[in-house]
């Protein structure tokens, strides 16, 4: 049946492309050169910049693949590394066979990838209701800036991208954006800090690492993150894990096609389901939540189950949780979201229908837009209407604190 007209669609993971004065406007002018801002350049002759990965250079040169025409394009520079806007993450309003990896350039985007008025529109074509927005040139947890020169600068840049977020982005329609933050992640009390700080601005979620030791940075399993993980916790600000935020993708062997990394990406979340679970991260902060963001859903029951199994099994002899079931962890902790996972619809009961979202994926690969409501009305046509508002809205609402306004 149609999802009735009283429920929102709340997007629990969609995408923005930074506009081009995001740090130029915000930074001190010390830092503009050394800070994130915008260049013009010829991808034919940028074989020497280190910010370029061999595989993205291929792809853009049209090596193995769709032949890329030469272009000028507009690229991201940070101290001294290039980081271009890659076209796969703007593909809204274009055709499948006109995908590529190709760097790209504003012009050849939506005006709704970056303009949060524009957006507003998109989502009106799409019938969204709402949305929460991931970063692009800092990577979907901030962690471009990691690995820093400069920790002064790298400080502001976080504190800018936030600032942009709250102030323009997510003000431009409060009632639409649901306000994420990135964090400082090299410096655990100074990631407190800005957690304090933007809530007190308004912030209702924060991106985080799915896995952080392929960062270089301590496991979920030390008191590293404690400060950060109590301020989520006091806060009430769920940690949004994206997949792919770890920086390592699934690949099976080198000379695999890129479609093998796209396939598998959801075990990311499946490993950091297992690795938080098994921690002892809820046992200490039990009030903090966690969203897997784009994991999909359909393998959550063979997962919960395997992980009981080894749990009830294996528990006696190892440093976990003996008297927790960690399935009931997950149901009390963590949430998922889909976007066109038919299997996990049909599991939803083995999941837990208060631990699933929806979302839309704009302006990704994978999203349905501009036709995401029509979708969904299908994928979830067998599903009992009071189950599909709490997927659809509810869920979502409660897990971020952003109540409907009307």
């Amino acid at each position: 049946m149609p999802l009735q007209d009283h429920m929102h669609l709340i997007s629990v993971d969609d995408h923005l492309i930074e506009p081009p004065n995001v740090w130029t406007s915000r930074l001190p002018k010390k830092f503009h050169e050394e800070g994130p801002h915008i260049i013009e350049m010829d991808m034919s002759n940028s074989g020497g910049d280190e910010g370029l990965s061999k595989a993205l250079l291929a792809s853009a040169r049209g090596e193995g693949g769709r032949k890329a025409q030469a272009k000028i394009a507009e690229v991201w520079s940070y101290e001294g590394k290039i980081y271009p806007n890659i076209g796969l993450n703007a593909v809204a309003g274009k055709k499948p066979q006109e995908y590529g990896m190709d760097p790209t350039r504003y012009s050849d985007m939506l005006p709704g990838c970056y303009d949060p008025k524009a957006r507003v529109a998109d989502m009106d074509i799409d019938g969204v209701q709402a949305a929460l927005c991931f970063p692009s040139f800092p990577r979907f947890a901030g962690t471009v800036f990691i690995d820093h020169k400069d920790s002064e600068l790298a400080l502001l840049s976080v504190q800018a991208w936030n600032d942009f977020h709250l102030d323009e982005w997510a003000a431009t329609a409060p009632d639409r954006f649901i306000p994420l933050i990135i964090l400082p992640l090299w410096d655990p009390q100074e990631a407190a800090k800005e957690i304090y700080r933007c809530h007190a601005k308004g912030a209702k979620a924060i991106t985080f690492p799915e896995n952080t030791v392929g960062l270089g940075l301590p496991s979920f399993y030390t008191d590293h993150w404690d400060p950060v993980f109590h301020a989520a916790e006091e806060t009430k600000m769920p940690l949004c894990m994206h997949f792919g935020s770890s920086g390592k993708a699934p690949m099976t062997s080198p000379e695999a096609p890129m479609a093998v990394m796209i396939a598998l990406f959801g075990t990311n979340s499946m490993y950091a389901t297992a690795d938080l679970l098994f921690s002892p991260m809820f046992y200490k902060f039990p009030n903090l939540k966690v969203a897997l963001s784009e994991g999909g859903i359909g393998w959550i029951p063979y997962l919960l189950e395997r992980i009981d199994l080894t749990w009830e099994k294996h528990r006696w002899y190892q440093n976990v949780n003996k008297e927790v079931r960690p399935s009931e962890i997950f149901r009390k902790n963590i949430y998922g979201c889909f976007i066109d996972d038919l299997e996990g619809v049909s599991r939803r009961h083995q999941i837990g229908i208060d631990n699933i979202t929806w979302e839309c994926d704009y302006p990704h690969s994978d999203s349905n837009w501009p036709n995401s409501r029509r979708f969904t009305e299908k994928l979830l046509a067998e599903v009992p209407d009071d189950e599909a508002h709490k997927i659809v809205e509810l869920n979502a609402r409660e897990l971020y604190h952003f109540p409907r306004v009307r």
